[in-house]
């Protein structure tokens, strides 16, 4: 079978590999649908943490049920995935935090994932599609990633939330955070990606980063109390330092985004705010099935987020351009 392995920074290449072979709690998927996120595009830049090369990409998947011994899937029965291996006996699992594993073995990013035609994945992994279509079902990753992250914040319904960063898992969070009963602001440097947070997700605001009068706009759409909740989607060294600034008093900032340098902020100012910093990192099961009730009751529609589509045999020539172009909020391969 065909796989597309990411050999260095910047060099995607297909390669002949041998169909896998199906193990006792394994399943085999074919992929159907590959999202590609905010990891892949660092993987092929070189900047992602916790890499290493070669490797194949792809964690938001949707695909067809081959065999395996998953309960109640048969074959040809639409499945997504959640693509978070863990070893069920560490601290961090024993207490439910699988998403957080000390062993933890993301598929395309620690293990090879999804830009293959076929994948073997644990079959506790499996996610029935219970009737959604593809493209909405390899979206359900990212908007579990965003509902994680606002369940660490533990928004109470009316609070101000502000999001730093409007890409997709921005934008997701948004969504969850207005479905949590959040006022919520939006904030980026691109107009392009303000003006679909303020058509798609239900913010209150949309705020330019580097607007002058940033300061006295957020305190004006706060009462005057800035947001109780900050959470940085962005995962940039100077939008994470700038946003602790803007956290109110007994609030929190929880970072979705990730950064592999050190982020640094005033104590004083922090302290004397009694602030709450948080990190949150991957999903549990119980946000994927929170993602796919609202994708099922229509609150989320996630294949609005898709602005272009690649096929499989195109993507090694076509996915650079996908590393500069700030105006695509969601490209998805497809292998139809």
């Amino acid at each position: 079978m065909k796989v597309i392995s990411c050999s260095k920074p910047g060099k995607l290449e297909y390669r002949d590999v041998p169909e896998p072979v199906c193990l006792p709690g394994y399943s085999i998927i074919k992929i159907r649908r590959i999202g590609i996120c905010g990891t892949d595009i660092h993987a092929f830049g070189g900047t992602q943490p916790y890499f290493t090369y070669p490797r194949v990409l792809g964690h938001e998947l949707a695909a067809e049920f081959v065999m395996g011994d998953a309960p109640r899937l048969h074959r040809g029965d639409l499945v997504t995935i959640i693509p978070y291996h863990h070893c069920g006996s560490c601290i961090a699992c024993r207490s439910g935090h699988t998403n957080c594993c000390q062993q933890m073995q993301v598929i395309g990013v620690h293990a090879d994932g999804g830009m293959a035609e076929l994948l073997a994945v644990p079959s506790h992994l499996l996610l029935p599609g219970a009737g959604l279509a593809p493209d909405r079902l390899a979206l359900v990753e990212p908007f579990a990633i965003a509902a994680h992250g606002v369940r660490r914040a533990a928004i109470s319904p009316g609070e101000d939330v502000l999001v730093v960063g409007a890409g997709p898992i921005g934008l997701a969070v948004m969504e969850m955070a207005v479905i949590a009963g959040a006022q919520v602001i939006a904030m980026d440097v691109n107009d392009y990606r303000l003006a679909w947070a303020k058509k798609i997700t239900g913010v209150k605001a949309a705020l330019h980063a580097q607007d002058e009068y940033l300061d006295e706009q957020l305190k004006d759409l706060t009462n005057g109390d800035m947001p109780a909740v900050v959470i940085d989607a962005t995962g940039h060294l100077n939008a994470i330092n700038n946003a602790f600034r803007w956290m109110s008093h007994a609030g929190r900032y929880v970072l979705v985004g990730l950064q592999r340098e050190n982020i640094t902020f005033s104590h004083p100012e922090f302290h004397k705010r009694e602030g709450t910093l948080l990190s949150s990192r991957n999903a549990t099961r119980q946000d994927f099935d929170l993602v796919l009730e609202n994708i099922r009751t229509g609150r989320i529609m996630p294949e609005k987020y898709i602005t272009r589509y690649l096929h499989f045999n195109d993507v090694a020539n076509e996915f650079p351009s996908l590393t500069t172009d700030a105006n695509i909020v969601k490209a998805m391969i497809s292998l139809d």
